[in-house]
């Protein structure tokens, strides 16, 4: 009999939540056609990749940065709107403003910091790869570009959310991640013709890493409270997230031959990465938000409300992954993109995608956890966490479905 009580339990709860999934799965969709977006100027620029080794490396860490700063954003600012502090303001103390500074101060500094990275990975590993100079100047003229756009998208979505009553936990993250997919790959691209002019890419390259240095002793000194404890807090998370990005990026550059045999696969790349990030993105924003007002407790095994809303995040993978594999295989019939077969685009991405979920849902609650016992804010530290962690294992997971498909590393 416990089964159908649960079975009923579960049911019951999604019906309380009609809501909350609509916004979700419209949110997952929207974030998988602009991801998708993503992988096709992804595979686009293969002959730019050949052409400046190192810089494969260096995209997934920069969306990844791109959704641990602004995907943090968005956590704060949905846990503001549920805890009725949240105000459409211009006020330099006003949570808009302080959040918005984060996000500047943070993606300068981390960009200067994910193009070190690139080079020592290629350096470790043995790989080719441009001038740190020119790392620099794609990594933080790309950021400072690609940024402007997200800060304006995160504000504009947060506002939106609280007019209309929106769940910003349900629906921030996936949006964001999936702008941030949309518009880094670009603009890192059109940063690359920068380092074409040797001075002019040097010249940048000197006046980013002063402005860079700048903007971190100003963010770390600053009098805005919530700002500076923002700051303080995602150091750690800044400076070893990428870690996992940058990873990712070298194992992805050291199967290049592989995307290059079959586009149709590194279009799902992005996409993919995105949602992995995105679920658990939600789950943990979600998670966050109870804790803090105490709905649920930062105990070693989950209670009743933080397994149904584990629930929900398998539901909105099935949907996303689903999606993803049906799309990518659309896409490269219509373009005319070599690809493995339908069979590795729909049910191996569907695959790939449930192993990945399974894992954001236990990396999720127990980062959530932790932190809340340590004292800190989950905000800061869940949906970076989640959204690194799943880079890597995104990748992983799709890589190791691939080779269970039998797709070779030379196709």
């Amino acid at each position: 009999m416990a089964f159908p009580r649960r079975a009923r339990r579960l049911w019951a709860y999604w019906r309380a939540e009609q809501r909350t999934l609509r916004q979700g799965f419209v949110a997952l969709l929207l974030g998988t056609v602009a991801a998708l977006v993503a992988g096709v100027a992804l595979a686009s620029i293969t002959h730019t990749l050949q052409e400046l080794p190192g810089l494969f490396i260096l995209i997934p860490a920069a969306i990844g940065m791109r959704g641990t700063v602004f995907g943090a954003i968005g956590a704060r600012l949905g846990t503001s709107t549920h805890a009725g502090l949240f105000e459409v303001t211009r006020e330099r103390t006003g949570v808009l403003y302080q959040n918005a500074y984060v996000g500047i101060v943070l993606t300068l500094s981390a960009s200067l910091y994910l193009a070190l990275l690139a080079k020592g990975s290629a350096a470790i590993f043995g790989l080719d790869s441009i001038d740190l100079l020119d790392l620099v100047t794609i990594s933080v003229v790309g950021g400072a570009l690609d940024s402007a756009v997200i800060l304006c998208v995160t504000i504009g979505l947060s506002v939106l959310s609280y007019r209309r009553g929106y769940d910003l936990d349900a629906v921030a993250t996936p949006l964001i991640t999936a702008v941030a997919d949309m518009i880094t790959i670009p603009m890192l691209f059109v940063a690359t013709f920068l380092v074409r002019v040797h001075w002019l890419s040097t010249g940048i390259a000197v006046v980013a890493i002063f402005v860079c240095i700048e903007a971190a002793y100003r963010g770390l000194t600053s009098d805005l409270p919530l700002a500076r404890r923002a700051i303080v807090e995602m150091v750690g998370v800044v400076l070893l997230t990428p870690l996992l990005d940058i990873l990712a990026g070298t194992v992805l550059e050291t199967r290049l031959s592989r995307f290059e045999t079959f586009p149709g696969l590194l279009v799902l790349v992005p996409p993919f990465v995105a949602n992995a990030g995105a679920i658990g993105g939600v789950l943990s924003s979600r998670l966050s938000s109870k804790l803090q007002l105490g709905l649920i407790t930062p105990r070693g095994m989950p209670e009743p409300p933080a397994l149904l809303d584990g629930s929900l995040s398998v539901g909105f993978g099935v949907f996303a992954f689903a999606s993803i594999g049906a799309l990518g295989l659309g896409y490269s019939a219509l373009a005319g993109a070599a690809h493995p077969g339908p069979d590795v685009m729909v049910w191996g991405t569907l695959l790939a995608g449930m192993v990945a979920t399974a894992l954001a849902i236990v990396v999720a609650y127990y980062v959530a956890v932790a932190t809340a016992r340590f004292g800190l804010d989950p905000d800061n530290h869940g949906v970076p966490i989640i959204t690194s962690v799943m880079d890597l294992a995104g990748v992983a997971a799709l890589l190791f479905v691939l080779s269970l498909f039998g797709v070779s590393a030379h196709g």
